[in-house]
């Protein structure tokens, strides 16, 4: 299926850069009877219902035509939330000064379960503070799994 989500991803592309969003996520899920592609988007600001919208439409018509997906499937479209997952480096660049949990391989400053505030990211690397202070730098590579926290104030 990655290369079905590959060609989803450069058919959508051009629809996302038209309507001023950015593609989070694509997600195939389901199986032949019944499959389910969920389409994440964000932009600054956070995307709108009438985003989601006008993107779904959009997409909807050229994949109409495009036609990747063989089977039957229903086509979902939406923000990716307050917790949203951060799965690349400009994930977390563009959530700098957020609250995140990041899940590491191996234990880093001797855990692997660390929550702190994005400080930076680079190409390497993330570095968050956590505790209060304790600046830690988490190379990317050694990332499982991370996702912002929800912070109510």
């Amino acid at each position: 299926m990655a290369t079905v989500k590959e060609r989803i991803h450069d058919i959508a592309v051009p629809v996302s850069g038209q309507l001023g969003v950015d593609i989070v996520d694509i997600e195939l899920a389901g199986n032949a009877r019944r499959t389910v592609l969920r389409v994440f988007l964000d932009k600054p600001g956070g995307v709108t219902l009438e985003d989601c919208e006008k993107f779904s439409r959009s997409l909807s018509a050229v994949l109409d035509v495009e036609d990747p997906i063989s089977s039957r499937y229903v086509l979902e479209v939406s923000s990716p939330g307050l917790d949203r997952p951060l799965r690349t480096r400009r994930d977390f660049q563009i959530s700098t000064g957020k609250l995140a949990r990041i899940v590491t391989r191996e234990k880093i400053a001797g855990e692997t379960l660390l929550i702190g505030r994005i400080l930076s990211a680079n190409e390497q690397s993330v570095t968050v503070v956590v505790e209060g202070s304790k600046e830690v730098s988490i190379p990317f590579e050694q990332i499982s799994k991370a996702r912002l926290e929800i912070e109510l104030s």
